[in-house]
């Protein structure tokens, strides 16, 4: 449900960041990574260092191929992509990944571990489950700056809970 919630998301604020000239993207709106595009950015960047991190699990290989395409962040405001229509793109492969990559998670044990190396280059082994939690709890909280500069921008992004994505019973 989380990485289908993503993809609506990530839909949604791209489509109405194309409407935008390049002043508005580019903007520094005060936010901790500036702009609209900025922002943007920053979500593809934390989902590609902590994607290549999940590709180096067996099971999650070759659903996460595409991330050999991008080079890994060094840093977390990295600018993987400098122009919105290149960002959308990869973000569109990226989400029909995380959806089969979620799937897979779902299946494997509770208990399944994920080891990788921080940034700093520290070995670490942590619940692979809990890390996909973290990973789509990050897109959410900068999707929340996002519609934040958008709003700032002038621009209603509408509904955004994941309670739109939940059916009725």
């Amino acid at each position: 449900m989380m990485a289908r919630y993503n993809r609506w998301m990530n839909e949604k604020l791209y489509a109405i960041a194309a409407g935008l000239d390049e002043q508005a993207l580019r903007c520094d709106r005060g936010a901790y990574f500036g702009s609209i595009l900025g922002t943007l950015n920053h979500v593809m960047t934390g989902d590609v260092l902590w994607l290549k991190r999940f590709a180096g699990h067996e099971a999650l290989a070759q659903p996460l191929a595409l991330l050999q395409e991008v080079r890994a962040p060094s840093r977390l405001n990295d600018e993987l992509f400098d122009d919105l229509p290149s960002l959308w793109q990869y973000r569109r492969r990226l989400d029909a990944a995380l959806i089969e990559m979620a799937e897979i998670v779902g299946g494997l044990p509770p208990d399944t571990v994920l080891s990788y190396c921080s940034m700093k280059g520290m070995p670490v082994r942590r619940s692979l489950q809990a890390l996909a939690i973290h990973l789509f709890n990050h897109q959410t909280h900068h999707r929340g700056q996002a519609t934040t500069l958008l709003k700032q921008a002038g621009i209603d992004p509408g509904e955004t809970d994941l309670l739109m994505l939940i059916p009725e019973l």
